[in-house]
């Protein structure tokens, strides 16, 4: 895997081509070798700009000094079920079993392994101080045992886990609307024990759902409402109270899967990624290797450039070049400080919202006096905090408590830790030290403004060069401080936490993302906001696409899926071979 692509962190100004793509991201550097691999355009007439000095977007794998495998700052895991991320990873067809058999689409070799989730009956939960094992509620229920929580639930709702107790609220709002059990009862079912909920709904099922599916509680004063329209911590809270709610936001481990966004956006997301039997992989090489892989076969191509350190400004139709190109683009050149133009007749914008908004918003695409539907429709997904801090220590000490992968979670601001790894040769071992979001946020940031950074120390096999050109990634003293209080907190007194000797620090609220992943806010219509930030103005050739506005958010198939059915759409371009023609790609 070549991760040493060749970026131009240059200019040349007046450059004139037909597609400008901005944003090298997964949905960027798809875009672009859709376009070009498949001759809809040479090349040198689709150029990609980024601000960055690296690819990937919000995917970056990092090897820490002294260990010889890859940690995740962003993105880190895919489901086999996501068809394009799986078949640009493993070749086609994804029917055959035998990897080795299937044909590859991209040049560059990635090694699909599992995301190993850990032994439940050794993962650890600390809530409200309460010590207990992760499949605890699993062994109550076969001696046929309610487990005790410090959580005062209702009477029906006691002895059920938080995915067992999702999968009730979603399985009761499902089976009272009138019009749901007419059409899909035969899609969801209750097992023989009262904890079993089965959903068996398919994609283009629950698109269908979801817009017209109704809340059907009498002394509800949601009742009558359409899910689509009511916060989903409004409903949890209506359906098992709220400290039923502070039990399943605590024990799932992201306060952003329960934050108060669409309900019915939620329904799918719950049963879908936070359910049991779900398979993940990820990439032996990291997981930023698709985004590298992508790059790689398009710089392939003659005539191909990513300009890095290069910051769109705006675009305008008032130019000089007009009657040959549609846009004037301008750049910010961050390494001179030098404004520059590109013309183009075309423009993809492969960005999250917060990038969308730190563009000129003055310009005739973006003004909110001339567009008020693009505007709304920009604002129309939350975007969720989200911060990783990955942490090397000389040994893996988590292994005395049995545990090997996977990942703890309690209710402290650290929310979750991930076992990710040792080395064989050097036993320096990396964790995954907190994994921030939403509410915690404040927490970490008055922790993460201070001046004072980690030091890193000497450890086998990572000279003191290496840690010190990671100097300005380091977490801040009392941050990983902090950390270290907790992490010895979740895993109790029978164990001994030496201190790590390297950190990796990631922030995705920094500029220009904004947020580590989306959610699409209670009221939007979203099977009409997608299609529509596809191409915003009919009149005009410009694209947005990416994660924020799909109906997979915080996925980087959701992403790759925006792209694919922009370019099918707009470009007149047919499906590609190597992708199952009957694979449902949302809205």
């Amino acid at each position: 895997m070549n991760k040493n692509t060749a970026l131009n962190s240059g200019m040349a100004p007046g450059l004139k081509i037909e597609v400008a793509i901005i944003g090298a991201g997964t949905s960027g550097l798809y875009s672009a070798f859709r376009l070009t691999e498949h001759k809809r355009y040479t090349a040198d007439q689709v150029h990609i700009f980024d601000m960055s000095q690296r690819l990937g977007g919000r995917l970056e794998s990092v090897m820490m000094p002294g260990m010889n495998f890859w940690g995740e700052l962003g993105g880190m895991r895919y489901l086999t079920s996501q068809e394009i991320v799986t078949t640009l990873i493993e070749g086609y067809p994804t029917s055959e079993k035998d990897l080795s058999k299937r044909t590859p689409v991209l040049k560059d070799k990635m090694t699909p392994v599992d995301f190993p989730m850990g032994n439940p009956s050794e993962l650890l939960f600390y809530l409200r101080k309460q010590h207990f094992k992760q499949d605890a509620w699993n062994v109550a229920q076969r001696y046929g045992e309610k487990l005790e929580t410090r959580y005062y639930l209702n009477d029906d709702d006691l002895g059920f886990s938080s995915d067992q107790l999702f999968n009730k609220i979603i399985y009761e709002v499902l089976t009272a609307d009138h019009w749901f059990v007419k059409h899909y009862s035969k899609k969801v079912t209750k097992g023989p024990s009262e904890y079993d909920f089965g959903f068996m709904l398919t994609s283009e099922d629950w698109d269908e759902v979801k817009p017209r599916l109704i809340y059907n509680f009498k002394d509800s004063p949601y009742n009558g409402r359409k899910v689509n329209d009511i916060g989903f911590w409004n409903l949890i809270k209506d359906q098992i109270s709220q400290e039923g709610y502070e039990f399943v936001a605590n024990a799932g481990g992201y306060y952003s899967n329960t934050i108060n966004w669409n309900a019915a956006e939620a329904f799918p997301y719950m049963v879908g990624d936070f359910s049991e039997n779900i398979t993940y992989k990820t990439i032996e090489e990291g997981y930023d290797s698709i985004a590298y892989a992508l790059a790689n076969q398009y710089m392939g191509q003659s005539g191909a450039c990513i300009w890095s350190e290069n910051k769109l400004i705006t675009f305008t139709r008032e130019h000089q070049e007009r009657k040959s190109y549609r846009y004037e683009l301008t750049f910010l050149n961050l390494k001179t400080n030098t404004e520059w133009n590109v013309y183009a007749n075309c423009l993809i914008l492969a960005m999250p919202r917060k990038s969308l908004e730190l563009l000129d918003q003055d310009n005739f695409f973006f003004n909110v006096n001339e567009n008020t539907v693009l505007d709304k429709n920009i604002r129309s997904v939350i975007m969720e905090p989200s911060f990783k801090i990955l942490m090397g220590f000389k040994q893996p000490w988590w292994k005395q408590l049995g545990l090997d992968s996977g990942h703890s979670i309690t209710d402290l601001p650290m929310r979750q830790c991930y076992y990710f790894g040792t080395d064989h040769q050097t036993n320096n071992s990396m964790l995954l030290g907190s994994y921030g979001d939403m509410e915690t946020e404040t927490f970490w940031k008055a922790l993460s403004d201070d001046k004072i950074l980690f030091e890193v120390k000497p450890a086998k096999s990572a000279s003191l060069k290496e840690l010190k050109a990671l100097e300005d990634v380091q977490a801040t003293k009392l941050m990983v401080d902090e950390i270290m209080k907790q992490l010895r907190e979740v895993h109790g007194k029978m164990i001994e936490i030496p201190e790590p000797y390297v950190t990796y620090f990631r922030d995705w609220t920094d500029d220009p993302f904004g947020a580590g992943y989306h959610a699409w806010k209670a009221g939007t219509s979203v099977k009409d906001v997608m299609p529509y930030m596809r191409k915003p103005d009919a009149k005009e050739r410009v694209h947005i696409c990416g994660e924020a506005y799909s109906d997979q958010q915080g996925w980087v198939e959701g992403a790759f899926c925006e792209a694919e059915k922009m370019l099918e759409e707009h470009f007149d371009m047919k499906r590609p071979a190597w992708l199952n023609k009957n694979y449902y790609m949302g809205c």
